[in-house]
């Protein structure tokens, strides 16, 4: 099992709701095995996640400090002059013929939009689109992301010649590495969500990447919501946390070596 796979499994069953259903199994275990007591212990705490993950105050504490320092970043930014607009995977799952002939936009699409806004202002000449895919490196039906975030950004207006595809990387470190053998040490414009911006521009930087901060596809916050759904639990707050909690672990204690392309 390589590191891709190890960490994709260890953070989704950290985290709601597969951490109930583990959560569930273990407890299970523990109870056939007659540890009762510890069983419960383990229920209560699966039980106890998934609910406090779920509360709107709480995945709005975890996201605030990630998108508050992305707009820190993005006000230094200078309006223009790029050697590249550089959008990271994460927006849109590619098509996987013949079971999906088409993209499917994510709901951090965002960043294509945005990307494609920041061309026609004229913040730079190109955009250049990271993203691969682990079904196509294994031989599966599906295509790139890079190759997808192509397609929509075409339909957005920007030309096939201003678009370069970087389709080998499958996480954050990876497209670091491989956009350092493309643009070296130039100015880049980079265009991720607010709350991956931090992990983003670090892992740029230790990259060698002379890069600026972009960022969209920003939570609705507190202000912005009907007061009902400030309070009760839900599947959107519980997403948004562990989005939030993974950016956190990403950021703290991935040591995997960067790679960095001089």
């Amino acid at each position: 099992m390589n590191t891709f796979i190890f960490l994709k499994l260890v953070g989704q069953l950290a985290l709601p709701p597969a951490s109930l259903l583990f959560g569930l199994v273990v407890a299970g275990l523990l109870a056939l095995f007659r540890f009762r007591r510890l069983a419960k212990l383990v229920l209560a705490l699966a039980f106890a996640e998934a609910l406090i993950l779920s509360l709107p105050p709480v995945s709005d504490a975890l996201m605030k400090p990630l998108e508050s320092e992305a707009r820190a970043e993005a006000a230094k930014a200078k309006p223009c002059c790029y050697d590249a607009i550089v959008v990271l995977g994460g927006a849109i799952a590619p098509a996987a013929p013949p079971y999906f002939p088409d993209p499917d936009l994510a709901d951090a699409g965002d960043r294509i939009w945005h990307a494609a806004r920041l061309y026609h202002r004229g913040v730079a000449p190109r955009i250049i689109v990271s993203g691969g895919s682990f079904l196509a490196q294994q031989g599966g039906p599906a295509t790139t992301e890079a190759e997808a975030m192509r397609q929509f950004l075409l339909d957005l207006g920007v030309p096939s010649g201003a678009i370069i595809e970087e389709g080998k990387s499958l996480n954050t470190i990876e497209n670091m590495g491989n956009l350092r053998a493309l643009v070296q040490d130039k100015p880049i414009a980079l265009v991720t969500s607010g709350f991956h911006m931090p992990r983003a521009l670090r892992l740029a930087r230790r990259n060698g990447l002379n890069a600026a901060a972009f960022p969209t596809d920003w939570r609705v916050p507190f202000e912005a919501r009907p007061p009902w759904e400030n309070w009760i639990p839900g599947i959107g707050a519980e997403a948004h946390s562990g989005l939030a909690l993974w950016e956190y672990a990403a950021y703290f204690f991935d040591f995997r070596k960067e790679g960095v392309q001089r």
